[in-house]
């Protein structure tokens, strides 16, 4: 999750207040000082620690609680909503023609960041277009041009070409008929005079609707210098937060935010073009905080089912919920779940599901789960048609020529068998279902999950799924 360490921490020190009804000052003392540790040790620069964590410690002594409020809930309200003011609100980026110019050190991640950039705004029915000006490192064209191809979206470069300013001003000529120019622009290994000079010059020459700057979730306190100095050169309007898949601190982020008074526009989660989030401060915070984003779920679910109908025509999701639930059924359901991204990630989108509940499990406990997602493929390989279609038809002698076949265990496929039992019988429990039963369960979730400011109290159980 983003800032994964951030938010275990901070949920670390809310738990902390379990049981209690009532705060004193002491108590206050103490869950603000675990506060400003865990905002520190995340890279969060000082001056905003102590005017968050003041915030907090104000509203915790001198607001009461609603009645029926634990303790915990109620400063967890308090720190939802600082956080989801500290962050404030999301780049404004409209859906109509514009010119968006991205600046970063070299490393930060630009170039990726531009061709899923172009991707989002593609799946939104717009024509983007990735101009790529960067000169100076070797490879960048190339990496551009590769990136563009798997966004599927326009690209255009001059590598014969040692003039960025030209190729920025040639790029937005020879792409005319693209709705979003995206300008990629050179980096450095530090905020050389050169790089200032020369991404001024392709400012003057693009005049940009909006400059986003591209930074490393790791890059931590480094963040307030290179916030300041592009903000200076050319102006930011937004940040683009890369890397976040990784073990990165993130609180660098926040301190950029603040430093140009800008906002968050996009966060990026992975490797691929696909792997990118239309930031949100209420689905950011609501996750950080282990309360799930139900936003982000539902748009995960619906991309990836899109895109798994579209690699089988003959596949569609609507048939699970009306006849029987095969095994074929079951593989493209995986195939979906892997469409949407690692499984911490989406867990942490799933109200009850993230939050505390993952931080108990095992560190490999993610790729476990990975690991045997793959041994369920492999075993479903050396499956005949019709076992596919009817699980019940496998008994023990199958089992046994499955599991030699497929080079696993046969306990891994009777495991197999029983999961099938069991999404099977969570099928036809929404068989049946009409929309409106559908939106009262999604309700239910979000109460009971501790997901969204409806359901602050829930607070780490397992809600409907325990």
């Amino acid at each position: 999750m983003v800032l994964d360490n951030l938010g275990s921490s901070l949920r670390g020190s809310l738990d902390k207040l379990q049981g209690k009804s009532r705060l004193d000052e002491d108590d206050v003392e103490e869950i603000v000082k675990e506060i400003q540790r865990s905002l520190l040790s995340a890279d969060v620069e000082v001056s905003l620690v102590m005017e968050l964590s003041s915030s907090i410690e104000d509203r915790a002594t001198g607001e009461e609680p609603p009645a029926g409020t634990s303790a915990r809930d109620h400063v967890l309200r308090i720190v939802y909503e600082e956080l989801v003011d500290l962050v404030g609100d999301s780049t404004d980026l409209p859906l109509k023609s514009q010119t968006i110019l991205l600046a970063g050190l070299q490393g930060s991640g630009k170039t990726t960041s531009a061709a899923k950039m172009a991707w989002w705004f593609s799946t939104k029915g717009l024509r983007p277009a990735v101009i790529q000006t960067d000169t100076f490192r070797p490879g960048a064209y190339d990496q551009a041009e590769q990136m563009c191809e798997r966004a599927e979206v326009s690209f255009y470069g001059d590598p014969d070409c040692d003039d960025p300013v030209k190729i920025a001003r040639e790029g937005i000529e020879a792409t005319t008929d693209a709705d979003i120019h995206i300008v990629d622009t050179a980096g450095r290994h530090a905020l050389e005079a050169d790089l200032i000079d020369e991404i001024e010059a392709i400012d003057s020459t693009v005049a940009p609707d909006r400059s986003l700057l591209v930074l490393d979730a790791a890059i931590g306190q480094g963040a307030k210098q290179q916030a300041r100095e592009f903000n200076n050169a050319i102006g930011i309007d937004g940040v683009v937060v890369t890397k976040l898949d990784g073990t990165a601190k993130g609180g660098g982020a926040l301190t950029a935010v603040n430093e140009t008074d800008s906002s968050i526009a996009f966060l990026g989660t992975g490797e691929t073009v696909q792997d990118v989030e239309r930031f949100e401060p209420n689905g950011f915070i609501s996750r950080l905080l282990g309360m799930g984003d139900l936003k982000q779920l539902s748009e995960r679910v619906e991309r990836a089912m899109a895109e798994t109908q579209e690699a089988d025509d003959d596949w569609d999701p609507e048939d699970i919920m009306e006849g029987s639930f095969t095994l074929k059924d079951m593989r493209k359901q995986m195939e979906a779940m892997d469409r949407m991204g690692p499984l911490d990630q989406v867990m942490d989108m799933i109200p009850g599901l993230g939050g505390g509940l993952k931080d108990q499990l095992p560190d490999d406990a993610m790729d476990v789960t990975q690991n045997r997602m793959r041994d369920f493929d492999v075993i479903m390989d050396s499956m005949t048609e019709a076992e596919l279609e009817d699980p019940r038809s496998v008994g023990a002698s199958r089992v046994r020529r499955i599991a030699r076949g497929s080079g696993t265990d046969e306990e891994t496929v009777r495991e197999l068998l029983q999961q099938h039992k069991m999404m099977e019988r969570t099928i036809k429990q929404f068989q049946g279902m009409g929309e409106g039963d559908m939106q009262r369960m999604m309700k239910k979730m979000q109460q009971q999950g501790g997901g969204g400011m409806g359901g602050l109290g829930g607070g780490g159980g397992l809600g409907p799924f325990g």
